[in-house]
């Protein structure tokens, strides 16, 4: 079974940056699709930004410009900077992963998530 820990999320002013990391963890194949979530306080939880495995990002809207996802396979990682915060950025983010246990076995997996607080 795969865990992923997340880590990087905390209080920033508007304009500051943060980083998050969420690596993984145990025996797999390989990861596929890896991306970032985010959930305010009493609403859906929506995709900020994903990353394949061959390296083609996206992004929503609300963050394009300011938002970088990335990938390291060799430590089994994703990681999004986040720059130029704004209060509405206020979420918890969480990652999500999409491994291969075999060639043909995909599950997906979620971190148990990191807040983002940006003051104004």
């Amino acid at each position: 079974q795969v865990q992923l820990v997340e880590s990087g999320g905390g209080l920033v002013q508007a304009g500051g940056s943060l980083r998050l990391s969420c690596t993984a963890s145990g025996t797999f194949f390989g990861i596929r699709l890896m991306a970032w979530y985010r959930q305010a306080p009493e609403k859906q939880r929506t995709l900020v930004a994903s990353i394949t495995d061959w390296g083609r990002s996206t992004y929503v809207g609300a963050v394009e410009g300011r938002f970088t996802i990335s990938r390291d396979d060799a430590k089994n990682a994703v990681y999004l900077q986040m720059n130029n915060l704004k209060p509405e950025d206020t979420a918890v983010y969480y990652c999500t992963v999409d491994v291969m246990y075999t060639a043909k076995d995909l599950v997906n997996h979620w971190g148990q998530g990191t807040q983002v607080t940006v003051s104004s």
